[in-house]
Order: structure tokens, then C-alpha cells, then sequence
């Protein structure tokens, strides 16, 4: 009598243990061998109000089992593309960076480290805050990776210098991106109502080199027009604070702020990118868990880092085809 085990184990999402995506476990970081390496960065210490991200990870992790889509991928019947197949599609979870209790500096490094580790091994990194702070050590990590234009989709500026001599919590981690010599520029998309930044820091983004859009702009513009704005001929680090969505989507985060996003709109604009040049890494942020008992705030993060890693390597696999034609 047949048991169904001829095609291997169903797997329900309820299933197993809670890696991203139920993709494999690597926790020797000299032996990671992947396109796309997920670390998490269970780090809040940088917030000014409510904390809770540090739990941002683990719930993000079992979200996306929701999504484990095995061997076959996804089929997305709109694009006409099955995405993350397992031929085209190596993703390893790395687990953790250490975090050191009230200590930043530590934390943030141990969370850069993990970055590099990823980078040296040919992968993508893709990041699961943790608040915004765990931008920083992101990108200091690229610091020998070559140029990067930035996007960011946030309600928030985080372009603070200083503040009673804070330099790395969350509302700084876009200026700390902008002193970059290789952050080429950044599009800080979705920025709304009272910020975390004065008016003198959206004078300091502009000067520095950044594109700034509130949701009201954005959707007046279309995305289409948003794209045009993003430079061309660039490489691209996406950075996502899930409070850029609405908080009736994404209830879960410690500064919610009504007037956000939709699903769809940021996908298209994921998408979109994907398609202007490779996107070298991403993370996504400020997941806080217990303020959202629904579960939807983890699982509107899993679907987006899903869907938008699964363009990702369905573009690079595309670049070999293209480039081939061309040389036809």
C-alpha cells in the first residue's frame, strides 16, 4: 500500500523547523555555497519607542513557511513565471547575528560580520531585522563591494545625524548610507506625516544626493514615473521598513503611521527594479510581532522578500540569455 512518501515528505508550512522559507540551514558561515544567503539581526536597541523587532526574525521565519514552496517553485500566472524553483533558486538560512545585550557597537559588528561572510561566498545578502539601525552595519559591510544606489521604502527619513550623540539608532541609518563614497545616491520612497527628521535633514538628503516621495506623490506619479526616477545603468541595495506599508496591513512595528502602502504597489515597484539592474542586497526591518496578534505583519514581510528574491534570481538568470542575444 502506497504511504505518498514516493515524491518525499508533504512538508506542511506547520511542519519541521522554522528556517526562512524552509530553505536549508548553514550555520558554518566558511561554507556558505548559495545564490541568496537569509541572516537574521535581531537587534532593537535602537529604537525611540516601542522595541519588540528584536523578534522581528523569528517570527519573519515562520511566515514564510506559509510559503515553502518545495521543489516546484511558485507559478505566478500573471508574469507567466515560476519563481524560486530549487534548479535556480539556492537560498540558505545562516541564522543569527550574536547581539550583545545594550551593547550597539558590538551588536552592529557582529551583524556587519555576517554581511561579509555572505558577500565573500559569492552570495546576495538579505537581512531580517531588527530595527532600522541594522542598516548601518549593512552597509558598511559593501564598503569594499563597489558602488550602490539605495532604495528605501520607509515613513520615516532616518536621516538624523546626531542626537544627544546617538549616531546609529533608527532614525540614522539613511545618513549614515548617504557619507558612503560608493552609496551613489538613494531614492527614499513613502516618506509621510511627522517624521523622524527635521526640516534641516530633508534639506541635508536632497544635498546629499537623495529623491524624496511621499506615498501621496508616489501615487500620483504611478509607478512607472517612480522607476524613471530611480537612476539607470546602477546596482541596487533595497532597504524596507515595514512601516512604509499601512498599518492596517502592517499593524506590527513600534512607529506605525497611517497613509502607507499597499501590497501590490511595492511589489510592482520591487519588480520593477529588479528589472533596471541587479539588486546586490536587501533587508527588511522593524517587524515587531507582539503588537500584531493576527500574524499578518510577519506575513506581509515573508511574501515581499519571497516574491521580490524570486525576481531577483529569475532577472539574473535572464541576464545569460540576454547577453547571448545580443552577441547574436
Amino acid at each position: 500500500m502506497s504511504h505518498g512518501y514516493e515524491a518525499g515528505r508533504l512538508n506542511l508550512p506547520f511542519v519541521g523547523i522554522s528556517s526562512f522559507g524552509k530553505y536549508p540551514i548553514q550555520l558554518d558561515w566558511d561554507k556558505i555555497d548559495a545564490d541568496v544567503a537569509v541572516l537574521g539581526a535581531p537587534f532593537d536597541f535602537g529604537t525611540q519607542w516601542r522595541a519588540g523587532a528584536r523578534f522581528g526574525p523569528r517570527s519573519i521565519r515562520e511566515a514564510s513557511t506559509l510559503f515553502s514552496f518545495g521543489h516546484a517553485g511558485a507559478y505566478d500566472h500573471e508574469d507567466d513565471v515560476t519563481y524560486l524553483p530549487a534548479e535556480k533558486a539556492r537560498i540558505v538560512d545562516i541564522g543569527d547575528a550574536d547581539i550583545v545585550h545594550t551593547n550597539t557597537e558590538k551588536s552592529h559588528a557582529n551583524i556587519a560580520y555576517g554581511v561579509r561572510k555572505i558577500l565573500q561566498a559569492g552570495a546576495i545578502p538579505v537581512v531580517l531585522g531588527g530595527d532600522h539601525s541594522i542598516n548601518i552595519p549593512c552597509i558598511e559591510a559593501f564598503a569594499d563591494q563597489g558602488d550602490f544606489h539605495l532604495v528605501q521604502i520607509d515613513a520615516h527619513l532616518d536621516f538624523v545625524d546626531e542626537r544627544h550623540g546617538v549616531r546609529c539608532g533608527h532614525g540614522n541609518p539613511m545618513r549614515r548610507a548617504a557619507e558612503k563614497p560608493y552609496v551613489t545616491g538613494l531614492s527614499q520612497i513613502g516618506i509621510r506625516n511627522v517624521s523622524s527628521t527635521a526640516r534641516e535633514g530633508y534639506e541635508d538628503a536632497r544635498r546629499m544626493g537623495s529623491d524624496i516621495l511621499s506615498v501621496r506623490q508616489f501615487r500620483k506619479l504611478g509607478v512607472e514615473n517612480v522607476l524613471a526616477r530611480i537612476p539607470d545603468g546602477k546596482r541596487y541595495y533595497l532597504t524596507i521598513d515595514i512601516d512604509g506599508f499601512d498599518p492596517s496591513i502592517a499593524p506590527g512595528t513600534g512607529t506605525p503611521s497611517h497613509g502607507g502602502f499597499l501590497y501590490y504597489e511595492i511589489l510592482e515597484l520591487l519588480d520593477g527594479i529588479t528589472k533596471k539592474g541587479p539588486v546586490i542586497g536587501m533587508d527588511l526591518v522593524e517587524v515587531a510581532p507582539d503588537y500584531d496578534h493576527s500574524g499578518m505583519t510577519a506575513i506581509l514581510a515573508a511574501q515581499i522578500l519571497l516574491n521580490t528574491i524570486g525576481r531577483i534570481l529569475h532577472r539574473r538568470a535572464e541576464v545569460p540569455q540576454t547577453e547571448q542575444r545580443a552577441a547574436e
